[in-house]
């Protein structure tokens, strides 16, 4: 009897030449605004500029790196001339300017990192679906690259990362990375797809930080009737 095989149908890439546009478009800005949060939360601690250069680096292209070495990719940045230089700048910017220029730090870092969680969501899961992975799994690449690095910065730092808090953090890069992937498994216009995906991470995280708004944590009902 011959054996029953199941044939699962591979999802069509996203065009390379788009993703390879998508990466030169949001990458300098992205990895600036990554490093930037980093750089920040050195200056708060009131850290050496080596200390705050390497946080720079670290947030900047950490959740990339990741996502990279999942799907079998060269890392990015070790072949990219440009984005260790553009993560040195922006710690050389936060160390030369005035300390009142980032007064308020920690909205500052909420904020910056906001900007880059649903755009990083979405070429995290562009660049795996061109890499030829399933959907899904896709979409939790777009999660590990909006949000392994501010978790890499906050663990080297010492501090509660904000996964571990109920506070709305991952939800918006899982919001931004779906609608991604369901973009491209219906066929819709990439151009279309991408910003209201990374628009879509960006509000919800926006509104969480605005309003505070988090999940229930387990057992909370439970405890608050007893």
């Amino acid at each position: 009897m011959p054996a029953l095989t199941l044939h699962l149908s591979a999802s069509p890439h996203v065009p390379t030449a788009d993703v390879f546009a998508l990466i030169s478009a949001l990458d300098p800005a992205g990895i600036a605004i990554g490093a930037l949060s980093g750089a920040l939360l050195a200056a708060r601690m009131r850290q050496t500029f080596v200390t705050m250069a390497f946080f720079a680096v670290v947030t900047g292209v950490g959740g990339g790196s990741v996502r990279d070495l999942l799907i079998s990719a060269p890392v990015f940045w070790v072949h990219d001339a440009w984005t260790a230089p553009v993560c040195l700048s922006v710690a050389l910017v936060v160390w030369f300017s005035p300390a009142r220029w980032w007064h308020d730090g920690t909205r500052v870092i909420e904020w910056a990192d906001a900007a880059g969680l649903g755009a990083y969501a979405v070429l995290g899961t562009a660049k795996a679906l061109a890499y030829g992975v399933a959907p899904v799994p896709a979409a939790l690449m777009g999660v590990i690259t909006g949000c392994v690095g501010g978790v890499i910065r906050d663990v080297i730092a010492g501090r509660p990362s904000i996964i571990m808090r109920p506070e709305l953090y991952v939800t918006p890069a899982a919001l931004a990375s779906a609608i991604c992937a369901l973009g491209h498994e219906l066929g819709l216009a990439n151009a279309l797809v991408w910003p209201v995906a990374a628009l879509a991470g960006f509000g919800l995280r926006g509104a969480a930080i605005h309003w505070r708004l988090g999940l229930p944590a387990y057992g909370r009902a439970a405890d608050e009737k007893d």
